[in-house]
């Protein structure tokens, strides 16, 4: 089965050269021109990767974003305009998984959604069963890593790639600190340059599903004052 793009954007110049570039590569891709349109073909459909932009007639992306994350995790690369940091920053608080600079390169786009979809082999969407092999477990948590899933006091939570990768990241090296850059280089890798301000809202993102399902296991992602960030394990 290819691997299915949706492809977001008014100007037929860019969604045509990404979708030329991403089918030479074997994606299937769909486009769409609004928001509106955008938003009804992903809820509608299950894609691998969206790819959207943030200015778009009537429902921008920001809102397009929005409305799909209540619904699913499906991985979202944003598009913007440069000097748009603003944009991006929110783009990560309401749960993009990655921005792209325009103008931009189209292998660049390939790059991004390969890189992305590394991360996301085994989504919500995608899943099989299989006897785990690859598991993290805590008290009141427990990460099982062959299917990407994560569960709190044996209640599924439902998180981005970039959350569930953050959160095993964390989990793999409990009571250690690391700082936002580290968590920049290791979690996010080559294909990020940002802010710091984005490890601060994923955080935040995670605790804050974590918190609907466990609040024990929301506190155990600790804020160091001044530092970063640990996972921390307390006696329970």
């Amino acid at each position: 089965m290819k691997e299915r793009i949706l492809i977001v954007d008014d100007e037929d110049r860019i969604r045509k050269l990404a979708k030329m570039y991403l089918e030479r590569e074997g994606f299937e891709t769909v486009e769409a021109a609004d928001g509106e349109q955008a938003l009804e073909l992903a809820l509608a459909s299950n894609f691998h990767c969206i790819l959207l932009d943030i200015m778009l007639p009537g429902m921008d992306g920001m809102a397009v974003c929005r409305k799909i994350r209540e619904e699913k995790s499906t991985p979202i690369i944003i598009l913007t305009a440069k000097g748009e940091e603003n944009n991006r920053v929110e783009g990560f608080e309401i749960g993009a998984d990655d921005y792209i600079v325009k103008p931009f390169s189209p292998r660049e786009v390939v790059l991004r959604v390969k890189a992305i979809l590394r991360r996301s082999q085994s989504s919500l969407f995608f899943q099989h069963d299989s006897h785990a092999k690859d598991l993290i477990v805590f008290d009141s948590l427990v990460i099982d890593n062959d299917a990407h899933r994560v569960s709190a006091e044996n209640k599924e939570v439902n998180l981005t790639p970039k959350e569930y990768e953050l959160l095993l990241f964390l989990a793999k090296s409990p009571d250690k600190v690391f700082d936002r850059e580290q968590l920049l280089k290791e979690v996010w890798h080559y294909e990020f340059y940002g802010d710091l301000r984005t490890v601060d809202t994923h955080v935040k993102r995670l605790r804050e599903k974590l918190n609907k399902v466990s609040p024990r296991t929301a506190e155990m992602i600790h804020t160091v004052w001044g530092v970063g960030y640990k996972f921390e394990v307390k006696d329970q």
